[in-house]
C-alpha cells in the first residue's frame, strides 16, 4: 500500500499557501461551469428546507386521510401538496422549465412539471387525496433518489495538501534561507534533507540517497540517487541528504501535472445519463401535447362539451403520469448500493454501477491493485550450503530499514542465535561488514566485478522475469544471488480470467519498468500492457482506451492513479489505497480484495437487468391506463389506484437485489 499519511502529519501545523488556495479557486470555477453546462443537475443547495417541508407535507395528509372527507381535510391535502412538492415541483420543476426554456428558446419542461400537472387536475377533479398522493410518491423518489446517488463532488483538497510548501535555497556561499516553493527559479540550488519532501523538480548534483516514489510512478521500492539523476517534487527522501538544481518551474513540475489533469478532467466529466433521464424530455412533451390534442379534437370533432373534454384530458394527464417509472430505479439502486455496502463496496452513484455493467475495457495499476503491495524473496541461489552465509545477510539487512530488507528478513531464518555486526551502508555501494575476517557486501549487481556466469544466467532470467537482484558477495566474490518481487495477490488472477471471459478488454498501465510490467502482464494474462508510465501518461492513455474499447473503467490506489481514476468513465479505488484515490474514485473496494470487483461487476449487471424490467412494466401500465382514459373506460379513481399497485410492483421488485 502506497501510504501518504505520513505526509500529512509533517503538514498538520503548516497553513496553504496562496498556489493551493489559487489551485482551489482554479477548481471551484471549473465545478461551477461544470454544473451551470450541464444544467439541471438536482442539486438540493437550499439546506434542509425542502426536506423539512416534504416531512411537513406528509404529516398534514396523514392527518387529513384520518380525518376523513370534509372541506378541511381537503384544504389540509391541498396544503400538503404545496409543502411536499415545493422543491420538486415549483423549484426544479417550474424553475427549471423556465431557465431551460429559456436557454433552448423552446419549452422544456420536465417530469416535475408533468406530475405538478398531474396533481392539479386530479385536485380540480376533487380527488384531493390521489392528487397528493402523486406529489408523495414522487417527490420522496425524487429525495431517495438523490440519496442513493450521493452527489459525490470530487475535491483535489488532499492532492493540494501534499504539494510542499517551502524549500532550502543554497546560496553562492553555502548558506540556507527557508523559502516559498514558488519562488524557486530555474538553476536555483536547493538543499533536501533525510526525510524531507522534494519541493520541486530537480537534479541532483550533491550527495546520493535513496527515493520513495510512489506517489509518481506507484513503485514500492525506492530509488537509489546519486549525482545526475532527477528527483520530482512529492517524492519522500530518505536516508541521505542531497543537493538538487532546479529543473523545471513549480507549475511544470510531475506533481503540479497531476492535480491540473484531475481538475481539468473533473471539470470534463460528463455524468452519463441515466434511461430515465434519457427519454424524460421527449415523454414529458409528448404527453402535454397529446393531452391538448386529445382535448381540442374531442371538443372540435366529437363535439364534446369543453368543461367535460378538459376533464377527460386531466385524467388521460394522470394515466399518463409515470408513478411507477418514478420509483422504478429507486429501490433498485438503493437496494444495489445497501447490498453492496454490505459487501464492502461503496458506491457514489448508481450511474456508476450501470456503467460498469456495460464496461468494455478495464485497466489495472499494478502495485496494490494486482500486486501484493510490497516486494517477496521468489528466488535465491547460494554458491555453497552454508548456514552461516544466511546468518551473516539476515544481521546485514537486520539493520536497513530498506523494503527488500524486510522481505528479506521475513523469508530467511537463521540457524542459531542472530549475530551481532557493525554495518555500514553507502548509497550505491550497498551494506558492507566484517566476520571471521572476512569482508562482506549486499549490493544490486552493477557494482560488482567478481560474479561468475553461472550468477549472472540466473540474474538476467530473473530480471526479465521482473524480479529485483541483490548480490551477497564474500571478499567482493559474489556467493548468493536473491530474487525479490511484488507478487500478484491472490485474487488478481481470477479477476482477470473473469473479466477476459466477460469480453472486457484489460489492459495494464503501470509506472514500474517494461520488464517488470511485462511479467506481470503475460503471468495474469492480461491483454495489453504499459509500463514505464508517468501519470499524465496514464490519463492519456484510459482516454485512448475510452475512444478504441468504448466505456473504460479504471482500478488503482495511488496517488499517480488519480488523473486516470477521474479520465475514466469509472474509476474505482482499492480502500487501502491513499484518500486521494479514495475521494476522486466513483466505486470504492474497502478492502484490497479484487474477488469485490467481480461480485460488483455482476451486481450491476443484474441491476441494469432489473432496472429494464421495471421500466417495461411501468411504460406498459401507463399504455393501459392511456388506452383505457381515451376509451372512456377509466377515471381518475382507477387511474390512482392501479398507479400504486404499479409502484409497489416496481418497488418489491427492486428490493430482491438486498438478498
Amino acid at each position: 500500500m502506497k501510504d501518504v499519511k505520513h505526509l500529512k502529519t509533517s503538514r498538520q501545523h503548516e497553513g496553504i499557501d496562496h498556489n493551493e488556495a489559487a489551485h482551489t479557486h482554479q477548481h471551484e470555477e471549473h465545478s461551477q461551469e461544470h454544473n451551470h453546462e450541464h444544467g439541471h443537475s438536482h442539486d438540493h443547495s437550499h439546506g434542509k428546507l425542502p426536506i423539512i417541508l416534504y416531512l411537513i407535507g406528509l404529516t398534514l395528509a396523514i392527518v387529513s386521510l384520518v380525518m376523513g372527507d370534509s372541506v378541511l381535510s381537503n384544504i389540509l391535502f391541498v396544503i400538503a401538496s404545496l409543502t411536499a412538492g415545493y422543491h420538486v415541483v415549483l423549484l426544479e420543476g417550474i424553475g427549471e422549465t423556465i431557465r431551460r426554456t429559456k436557454a433552448s428558446k423552446r419549452l422544456t419542461p420536465n417530469s416535475h412539471v408533468l406530475m405538478g400537472l398531474a396533481a392539479v387536475g386530479a385536485t380540480l377533479l376533487g380527488n384531493y387525496w390521489e392528487a397528493t398522493l402523486l406529489i408523495l410518491i414522487f417527490a420522496g423518489a425524487h429525495f431517495l433518489e438523490d440519496y442513493a446517488e450521493g452527489r459525490s463532488q470530487r475535491e483535489i483538497s488532499q492532492l493540494i495538501a501534499l504539494t510542499p510548501n517551502t524549500a532550502r535555497l543554497l546560496d553562492e556561499a553555502g548558506n540556507v534561507t527557508v523559502i516559498d516553493v514558488s519562488e524557486l527559479k530555474i538553476g536555483d540550488r536547493v538543499q533536501i534533507l533525510n526525510g524531507d519532501q522534494v519541493p520541486i523538480d530537480g537534479k541532483v548534483i550533491a550527495g546520493n540517497t535513496s527515493i520513495d516514489e510512489s506517489s509518481i510512478n506507484g513503485e514500492s521500492i525506492p530509488a537509489e540517487k546519486q549525482i545526475g539523476d532527477e528527483v520530482f517534487a512529492s517524492t519522500i527522501n530518505g536516508t541521505g541528504t542531497i543537493t538538487i538544481e532546479v529543473t523545471k518551474a513549480n507549475e511544470e513540475t510531475i506533481f503540479a501535472k497531476i492535480i491540473s489533469l484531475v481538475s481539468q478532467n473533473q471539470a470534463n466529466q460528463t455524468k452519463a445519463a441515466s434511461i430515465i433521464q434519457r427519454f424524460e424530455p421527449r415523454y414529458v412533451n409528448f404527453v402535454i401535447v397529446s393531452v391538448i390534442l386529445f382535448v381540442i379534437v374531442n371538443t372540435l370533432m366529437f363535439q364534446t362539451p369543453l368543461l367535460e373534454s378538459v376533464q377527460m384530458g386531466l385524467v388521460l394527464l394522470v394515466a399518463a403520469s409515470p408513478c411507477a417509472l418514478a420509483a422504478a430505479t429507486v429501490s433498485v439502486t438503493l437496494s444495489t448500493t445497501s447490498s453492496l455496502a454490505r459487501k464492502g463496496v461503496l458506491s457514489k452513484g448508481s450511474v456508476y454501477l450501470s456503467q460498469l455493467a456495460n464496461v468494455q475495457a478495464i485497466a489495472f495499476d499494478k502495485t496494490g491493485t494486482l500486486t501484493v503491495g510490497k516486494p517477496e524473496v521468489v528466488k535465491s541461489y547460494f554458491v555453497k550450503e552454508d548456514p552461516v552465509l544466511i546468518d551473516i545477510l539476515v544481521a546485514m539487512e537486520r539493520q536497513s530499514n530498506h523494503p527488500l530488507a524486510t522481505a528479506i528478513l521475513e523469508y530467511y531464518t537463521v540457524s542459531g542465535a542472530p549475530l551481532e555486526l557493525d554495518v555500514t551502508n553507502q548509497i550505491g555501494t550497498g551494506l558492507m561488514s566484517q566476520y571471521a575476517g572476512k569482508n562482506y557486501r549486499i549490493g544490486k549487481p552493477s557494482s560488482f566485478e567478481k560474479v561468475k556466469a553461472e550468477i549472472l544466467d540466473l540474474q538476467n532470467k530473473w530480471s526479465k522475469a521482473g524480479q529485483t537482484v541483490i548480490f551477497l558477495a564474500e571478499d567482493e566474490e559474489v556467493v548468493a544471488a536473491i530474487g525479490l518481487m511484488d507478487v500478484p495477490n491472490e485474487q488478481a488472477q481470477a479477476t482477470i480470467d473473469y473479466f477476459n471471459q466477460a469480453g472486457v478488454h484489460t489492459t495494464l498501465i503501470t509506472g514500474d519498468s517494461e520488464q517488470t510490467g511485462q511479467a506481470i502482464g503475460q503471468k495474469l494474462g492480461l491483454k495489453e500492457v504499459f509500463a514505464n508510465v508517468l501519470p499524465e501518461d496514464k490519463s492519456r492513455l484510459v482516454s485512448e482506451l475510452k475512444a478504441k474499447q468504448g466505456v473504460t473503467a479504471m482500478v488503482g490506489d495511488g496517488v499517480n492513479d488519480a488523473p486516470a481514476l477521474v479520465q475514466a468513465d469509472i474509476g474505482l479505488a482499492m480502500g487501502e489505497g491513499t484518500d486521494v484515490a479514495i475521494e476522486v474514485s466513483d466505486i470504492v473496494l474497502m478492502r484490497n480484495d479484487l474477488s469485490k470487483l467481480v461480485q460488483t461487476h455482476r451486481i450491476a449487471k443484474k441491476m441494469n437487468r432489473v432496472i429494464w424490467q421495471n421500466i417495461i412494466f411501468s411504460m406498459a401500465v401507463v399504455v393501459f391506463l392511456i388506452a383505457g382514459a381515451v376509451l372512456g373506460f377509466s377515471d381518475i379513481a382507477i387511474s390512482v389506484v392501479i398507479h400504486e399497485g404499479s409502484t409497489l410492483v416496481v418497488i418489491l421488485n427492486g428490493l430482491r437485489l438486498l438478498k
